[in-house]
């Protein structure tokens, strides 16, 4: 039998306590999985939603009580949680539970982790996090020299190779060496984490038309083919420079197993088009699985019980199994 999926609480002032417990409610019979974080204050949220949380002593009760309610690994906030209202005392709990999540699944305890959304504000403002979000602490936390994020959906997979950047810096930060790494990277977590034995990778390119031959810029000919060439010779099968505006056609996407682009709009504007509701954020490089919902606290709807848990329940399904998968190989 397989361990439990880790479900981190993530910030306590927005949605992830309440996405929680509404993905237990659809996935009880699915999935083994137990979330991270106040047995109090999951309690309090089951109430407010007429859904059951219970404390557990260890990730190994996960399966002997998901059945009945949420199962609850024990990590107390500092201070009770206001929904819509972030707050820094809340800060070194919620990085804390993140790093514990870490531990549990790199010492074989959970299968994999999926996290839910933070506020990395509040996590600076309270606790001094240094880190840009949740994909560059874990790194930090296993050693990974370079993490690489993936949008997965069952329509697409896009990887892109800048990621958090002004569209302006987009050009300089994109380096031969990055965009090498970023697709080994994707290529080796397509096998062993998918299943995909041969992947097919398209690659799109920076400019409008591919560049069109050098006349829109010459980005496609002196940096991004000459990678290309280099992995195509390795036996990688990695087709593009693409023009970005016809890769994600249905005809397109029928041809390959995930799609780089360049940078963040041009890789998350199709998947997100596609499948609002259905996108994983995915963290590839990582000597542990990680998933995330794609989206954020949703301050605003926090309390509410508006929130919609598709994402997470997607999240939840495919760190499962991908941790399964990686198991296998």
């Amino acid at each position: 039998m397989s361990p439990p999926v880790v479900l981190t609480q993530g910030d306590p002032s927005g949605i992830g306590g309440e996405i929680a417990l509404k993905a237990w409610a659809q996935l009880a019979g699915e999935i083994d999985f137990f979330l991270l974080g106040d047995p109090d204050f999951m309690t309090e949220t089951g109430r407010r939603l007429g859904l059951p949380a219970r404390p557990i002593q260890e990730p190994a009760e996960a399966a002997s009580v998901i059945g009945e309610a949420l199962p609850i690994l024990p990590h107390p906030l500092a201070t009770p949680a206001r929904p819509g209202t972030p707050d820094p005392a809340n800060a070194a709990a919620t990085i804390e539970i993140i790093a514990r999540a870490v531990d549990l699944a790199r010492a074989g305890d959970a299968l994999a982790i999926c996290t839910n959304p933070i506020n990395k504000k509040a996590l600076k403002d309270g606790a001094g996090f240094v880190f840009p979000g949740h994909t560059e602490f874990l790194a930090s936390l296993c050693g990974a020299p370079l993490p690489v994020m993936m949008l997965a959906a069952p329509m697409l997979r896009v990887v892109p190779v800048t990621i958090h950047m002004a569209l302006a810096e987009v050009p300089r930060a994109l380096t031969p060496e990055l965009l090498e790494e970023t697709l080994r990277v994707t290529h080796a977590a397509l096998r062993r984490d998918f299943g995909v034995a041969e992947p097919r990778i398209a690659v799109a390119g920076l400019n409008p038309h591919a560049g069109e031959g050098g006349a829109m810029g010459a980005e496609e000919i002196t940096l991004i083919t000459p990678v290309l060439e280099k992995l195509r010779a390795e036996g990688m099968e990695i087709g593009g420079p693409r023009s970005a505006d016809t890769l994600f056609h249905a005809a397109a996407r029928a041809n390959y197993d995930v799609a780089v682009c360049m940078y963040h709009d041009q890789a998350l504007i199709p998947l997100k088009t596609l499948d609002f509701d259905g996108g994983v954020n995915v963290t590839l490089g990582l000597d542990f699985v990680r998933t995330s919902p794609d989206h954020g606290t949703a301050y605003d709807i926090a309390g509410q019980n508006r929130a919609n848990a598709s994402s997470l329940i997607a999240a939840l399904r495919l760190a499962r199994r991908m941790g399964l998968t990686r198991a296998a190989a």
